[in-house]
């Protein structure tokens, strides 16, 4: 038997490949299929099946383009409706892999198909559950994501059963498979783990203590923020089908000049520059978003813009593809295309380029300190790390939500410091006030784990 984890860090999701005696099964594939073929081939096995835990609202997945590739046979749990062929399982149900079989285990809560899948190993031992959005480390999938279909309540009532029927009746030592880590919005604070046991989970997930039905939905529905509108379309083309990953790729890479770009932001295109923070900040084209490749960027794609706005990449030279790939994978596919030659040739042309002031944690405490300033403190970090502490005196604005909400309530006369955890939030939550005409705004390098280490005032939680 052979088990591994292939984890995708910018949708911070994680699909299986599981095999035995030749014969291989993958759980929740990404949009492309070529990591699951080139794994099969080396290991010189077959794709016998595609299981899906339920339909995927924040990346599109690859299970067609991979039936179709290999021959193998979709299987969803029960309650899932497509516009495709698949196997509808019932609950209980088991598929045979080699040596190994697989048994369906319906869990309702996070979406009415969700199903979680345990293994059963050679020895008839329950070895693991691959949870999908049932059960993360330390969190749950949320259940607000059927747009009005039925309510968060009704959902999580769905889950208690399934969390206690299903779940938590199996042995301590169950592995526990699930399909995001830390940074996915599929629950409400996944642990940065991105596997577990089952006892772990008894003991440290707060969804999992002993708790009446009532204050299982009280605590599971409180606290969630909105979710990402592109969710919505996911599930939906997850649910009905869609286009090739090479369609896709063959009608969106296109490289283009400085003109045409010009052109398409006049008619309303947008810009993704998916540069790393040091080098957007040293120039970058006017109304520009960044969001870096080398970051969770498919999640915050996702998370801070729409899915149906035409874009326009800007990428470090060689990885173009690579960027409109990682945008396909979350359904982002309306993409003219990407600016040939980068940010210099669009210098080369003569078009305006803008700047981002950044300073160091030291310069940025130096001022604060000396009472040098009147610039207001920004913190984009979630709710939870800014509570966790934080600059005295500084304001809390969340990147989640952050077009929505940050521009139209600050004063584009104040001047701003602006820092997150590390520096890649802080440099989005940037680009976002540049775009909507902030002109007066200090990026901090580094953010949060270094600033507190310079001496500024803080404000730390009381210990109990």
């Amino acid at each position: 038997m052979y088990i591994e984890q292939l984890y995708t860090n910018c949708l911070a999701e994680a699909a299986y490949y599981i095999e035995s005696e030749g014969e291989a099964a993958i759980i929740d594939p990404i949009r492309e299929t070529e990591p699951y073929m080139h794994k099969a081939s080396v290991r010189g096995a077959k794709i016998k099946y595609v299981f899906e835990t339920h339909f995927h609202a924040d990346f599109v997945s690859g299970h067609i383009d991979l039936a179709k590739a290999s021959g193998a046979q979709i299987i969803y749990g029960p309650q899932a409706e497509t516009g495709y062929k698949v196997y509808n399982a019932k609950d209980g149900e088991e598929f045979i892999i080699g040596k190994i079989r697989l048994r369906v285990l319906h869990t309702p809560g996070h979406t009415p198909e969700s199903s979680c899948y345990l293994l059963i190993d050679e020895n008839e031992r329950e070895h693991a559950i691959f949870t999908g959005d049932t059960l993360f480390v330390g969190d749950v999938g949320r259940p607000d994501l059927l747009d009005g279909m039925m309510t968060k309540e009704e959902l999580a009532s769905m889950l208690y059963d399934s969390l206690n029927s299903k779940i938590k009746t199996l042995a301590d030592d169950v592995l526990v498979y699930p399909a995001h880590g830390p940074g996915s919005s599929c629950g409400k604070n996944i642990g940065k783990e991105t596997w577990s046991t089952i006892g772990q989970q008894k003991r440290t997930n707060y969804a999992l203590q002993e708790m009446s039905r009532e204050k299982f939905v009280q605590v599971v529905t409180e606290g969630l923020s909105a979710p990402p509108q592109y969710f919505f379309k996911d599930a939906m083309i997850n649910k009905n089908g869609y286009e090739s990953i090479e369609e896709v790729l063959s009608r969106n890479v296109n490289a283009l000049d400085a003109a045409f770009v010009q052109k398409a932001i006049a008619a309303g295109a947008l810009v993704l520059d998916v540069r790393a923070a040091d080098d957007f900040e040293k120039g970058f084209i006017p109304g520009a978003v960044n969001i870096g490749l080398d970051g969770t960027f498919a999640v915050w794609v996702g998370t801070l813009l729409p899915i149906d706005r035409q874009l326009l990449v800007l990428a470090p030279a060689g990885r173009e593809q690579e960027a409109i790939l990682r945008l396909a994978r979350i359904g982002f596919e309306n993409v003219a295309g990407y600016l040939a030659g980068g940010i210099e040739s669009w210098k080369a042309a003569g078009q305006p380029v803008k700047t981002i002031r950044s300073v160091t944690p030291e310069e940025f405490a130096a001022d604060v300190i000396a009472g040098n300033t009147e610039r207001k403190i920004m913190d984009v970090r979630r709710v939870g790390e800014f509570e966790n502490g934080h600059v005295q005196n500084a304001f809390n604005s969340c990147l989640t939500g952050f077009t929505q909400s940050a521009p139209a309530a600050l004063d584009k006369n104040e001047p701003y410091y602006i820092h997150c955890q590390a520096g890649y939030r802080s440099m989005i939550a940037s680009s976002i006030l540049s775009a909507a005409g902030f002109e007066n705004i200090v990026n901090v390098k580094n953010g949060w784990s270094k600033i507190k280490d310079t001496g500024i005032p803080l404000e730390m939680p009381v210990k109990a």
